[in-house]
């Protein structure tokens, strides 16, 4: 049997508005996660660990951030002369397939004509904001060997979430039913966005519907692309029992690295038979831990200084926890500061936040405060549980 051809397509060009301030100045699969990777690093340790070296990265919000940590794909082997990574950016042409996209099912109309060029025997779909490993390679092969026209990869999540998701039903091996973001969900089983597609199938579908309905109609696959291709009765399911989250929250955000210190962490970033691997960037030495530092159930990264206290918390590159200053239940993205006296419990300080001296920011039982990048919280200031700093705009 040849060996098969197929394309990921990494979407990578949503606004990320639910995660706030974390999203102002990144896209939001740049946004740092666990202390020394960016969120786009799982799909994109996916494909290298799956050995799969044609991979797409649709970017269109903040794309400088995402294009800085991508480079050229060397960290996931795809710096290749044939084939490995390319980036797509929105542009401007002579045709009906210019400008920004305003979902998933038009990206993918838009480029099209380029994965029809390409031709691959499957195209995969992922999107860039959830955390979990995942071999692309075997989910394609089965998808491939079933004939189906798309596999869907689905997954239980808390009932009071189903309704942010494509919920499903299926039975035996099929999905029966597609329903994105219902008001009220049938069921807690949903598409955590990772699809295999029959490439002419799709690309077919939202010519059809560009044509019939315009293509301002498209939107996201789910609208409408997705329960098409299910009303043709050829769409497998794929159930997925591992480790996943969605982490398009801050809330989410900051309750998926929590999950990170538990004694046997859900996801081990580490594995060496299925690492998860980043581009290091501005390289940092060890970190460097004061006798009057006291760590316990923490996540440090290099080149972070601590003198103070950290409980419960993940720790960024070149982070900087003074001698009295107190971390606890906390995310610290890389540069972060906090000054001696100061006091940070339940909360995610974004790169480069400076917190002063005796400041306060978030609360034990509080919903988790967030400070956006490069803000100062002055001397002896308090930013209660839930608060945000700066103040977005409404």
């Amino acid at each position: 049997m040849a060996r098969l051809r197929p394309l990921v397509l990494v979407l990578a060009g949503g606004a990320g508005s639910r995660m706030e301030l974390l999203t102002q100045e990144r896209a939001k699969p740049a946004v740092p996660f666990a202390g020394t990777h960016r969120l786009i690093d799982f799909p994109m340790s996916n494909c290298r660990n799956a050995g799969l070296n044609d991979v797409w990265v649709y970017q269109q919000f903040n794309p400088i951030s995402l294009s800085h940590h991508i480079s050229n794909g060397r960290p996931w082997d795809l710096d290749r002369t044939t084939g490995g990574l390319l980036i797509l950016q929105p542009r401007l042409g002579n045709d009906d397939r210019t400008g920004f996209q305003q979902g998933t099912a038009d990206a993918l109309w838009r480029y099209a004509p380029l994965i029809r060029e390409f031709d691959p025997d499957a195209l995969m779909v992922v999107s860039a904001d959830a955390v979990y490993a995942l071999d692309y390679a075997a989910l394609i092969d089965e998808h491939v060997e079933a004939g189906a026209d798309a596999t869907m990869v689905t997954t239980e999540v808390e009932p009071d979430d189903a309704g942010r998701y494509g919920v499903v039903q299926a039975g035996h091996g099929q999905i029966r039913e597609y329903v994105y973001k219902p008001d009220e969900p049938n069921g807690n089983v949903v598409a955590n966005e990772v699809f295999v597609f029959r490439p002419e199938r799709l690309l077919d579908i939202l010519d059809d519907l560009a044509r019939t309905d315009g293509e301002d109609s498209l939107e996201d696959l789910g609208h409408e692309a997705l329960p098409l291709l299910v009303d043709g009765g050829k769409v497998r399911e794929h159930r997925f029992s591992g480790y996943w989250r969605d982490v398009g929250t801050v809330d989410a955000y900051w309750r998926s690295q929590q999950e990170l210190l538990q004694d046997e962490p859900p996801i081990a970033l580490d594995d060496p038979s299925w690492p998860i691997l980043t581009h290091a960037g501005q390289q940092h030495g060890a970190a460097r831990i004061a006798a009057s530092a006291s760590i316990d159930d923490s996540l440090v990264a290099p080149g972070s200084r601590v003198a103070g206290e950290v409980r419960s918390s993940v720790v960024g590159r070149g982070v900087v926890i003074e001698e009295g200053a107190v971390v606890r239940e906390s995310v610290l993205l890389p540069g972060a500061v906090v000054r001696a006296g100061a006091h940070v419990e339940r909360a995610v300080l974004d790169d480069g936040v400076e917190i002063g001296r005796d400041a306060g920011v978030g609360e034990s039982r509080g919903e988790v405060a967030l400070v956006g990048m490069r803000a100062r919280v002055d001397e002896g200031a308090r930013i209660e549980g839930g608060g945000r700093w700066p103040v977005l705009d409404d």
